[in-house]
């Protein structure tokens, strides 16, 4: 439900991974095995002294499926207030003496890890990422801390007019049962208010395990050394659940108007969209993402061109696919209207749409975008962070670790037939969701359908 911490990344120069990375694939040059039963890849760089790591087991929000759904976020909360061994202030000097940081987020399907340190202190943050997953202390007193924090971290969100647009969105969008289906803020508030520290226990227990779970230690690293701190670290824990799959994919849900009243709010937040059925492995979907980045990713798309620069009725409009990685996701349009501008807003929104899905792309903006991808993704790859970001991605999303390699070739290949087929197959303008959350006009409280 909520990202414990917010993750600074160091941006490196590119030319700091060329001597990794010259004459051989990523693929090649990543080694990737077994230890404690965990899936540990590493991947040295050119990078000295400096390592990051990120962790991914499926210990999410989805994962609370018929039981108090703020569990996993509070199991993940707890996870840095101690352990049986250390205190909070006891990791929080060891960390800060040696420069390193460990931090902790909960997201849909996973709880994820991430750690940086020097190559001299990969025991001490592995041992340390080791006892705080293993045997967390949860104690009483930080367990009604967290409570009260995550409780406050929702009743904030109540007023957030992008939140609220995004859960109603999600909540109409997928079906019950499906793994991307979001919560309603109320329910994870009185889900808060009656959860106990037993059932965090037993949700630690079910789920924290090495089973599913993924280690990827990315910058001045050697396999071996880094397996070998892994097993001794991790060596007898077990446990842990696979990720949650959709029983089938979600089907569109049918053209609605969803209004979400907030009121003395000085923007509108709107999402236009539907699910797509398509998980990122499937066929078209690469398709019909490098298609929706040539309507509205960032201020070359048409939607920046037209409903922003040229109409001014906007400071933000996008488009993206979502929540496709483990299940099967969703395609929207996000953007923020003042409330005076929001029917002119929404309908050049719809005209831009409607136009792209009915002409489809041209070949300039194909070969344009194309450009800006592959450039964007190699820069991506030149510093630790979004090194150890792109392998996880691969590996979440059920690939092995070629398509690092693959990726730019596979954008290349694409044709302006495919991407337009794409769009027409899994998208449809008229049977898409509007959700408007802010302060609305009078008279939307007649837009039908409003999930209560």
């Amino acid at each position: 439900m909520i990202r414990l911490k917010t993750i600074q990344k160091c941006a490196l120069p590119l030319a700091l991974f060329a001597g990794a990375t010259a004459g051989a694939g990523m693929a090649e040059h990543s080694h990737r095995a077994q230890a404690a039963g965990i899936d540990v890849v590493t991947y040295p760089t050119g990078v000295k002294d400096v390592v990051t790591i990120v962790g991914v087991l499926p210990a999410g929000d989805a994962m609370a499926q018929s039981g108090n759904i703020a569990i996993p976020s509070l199991a993940g909360m707890m996870l840095d207030r101690g352990t049986k061994a250390l205190d909070k202030f006891a990791i929080a000097d060891r960390l800060d003496n040696v420069g390193a940081s460990i931090s902790f987020a909960v997201g849909v399907q996973s709880l994820e890890i991430h750690g940086k340190c020097l190559k001299k202190d990969l025991p001490l943050v592995l041992g340390l990422i080791a006892a705080e997953l293993r045997t967390p202390a949860l104690q009483t007193q930080e367990f009604a801390k967290a409570k009260q924090q995550f409780i406050g971290s929702l009743e904030a969100s109540l007023q957030n007019t992008e939140g609220r647009a995004r859960e109603a969105f999600g909540r109409t969008v997928f079906p019950e049962g499906h793994p991307n289906r979001p919560h309603s803020i109320a329910d994870y508030l009185a889900a808060a208010k009656s959860a106990t520290l037993d059932e965090v226990k037993a949700f630690n227990a079910k789920y924290y395990g090495p089973a599913h779970m993924t280690l990827i230690a990315v910058g001045d690293v050697s396999p071996a050394e880094v397996e070998a701190e892994v097993a001794r670290a991790f060596s007898g824990w077990t446990g842990g659940q696979d990720y949650l799959h959709a029983a089938q994919p979600a089907a569109a849900a049918g053209p609605r108007e969803i209004p979400v009243p907030l009121p003395e709010k000085t923007s509108v937040s709107v999402i236009l969209g539907q699910a797509t059925g398509l998980k990122y492995r499937d066929p078209d979907a690469l398709a019909l993402r490098v298609g929706t980045a040539i309507l509205g990713r960032g201020f070359t798309g048409r939607l920046m061109g037209t409903v922003r620069d040229k109409e001014g009725l906007t400071y933000n409009i996008g488009a993206a696919v979502t929540e496709d990685t483990i299940a099967d996701g969703a395609w929207d349009i996000q953007a923020s209207f003042a409330p005076a501008l929001l029917e002119k807003g929404v309908a050049a929104t719809r005209r831009e749409l409607q136009k792209w899905w009915s002409d489809g792309i041209t070949d300039n903006e194909l070969a344009d975008r194309k450009q800006g991808l592959i450039g964007g993704y190699f820069v991506g790859l030149s510093n630790t962070a979004g090194l150890a970001g792109a392998i996880t991605a691969a590996i979440q999303r059920g690939y092995d670790l070629t398509w690092l390699d693959g990726y730019p070739a596979a954008v290349k290949a694409l044709t302006r037939a495919e991407i337009n087929n794409a769009i027409k197959t899994h998208l449809d303008p008229a049977a898409m969701v509007l959700v408007e959350a802010g302060t609305l006009k009078a008279g939307a409280d007649k837009l039908a359908g409003a999930d209560k």
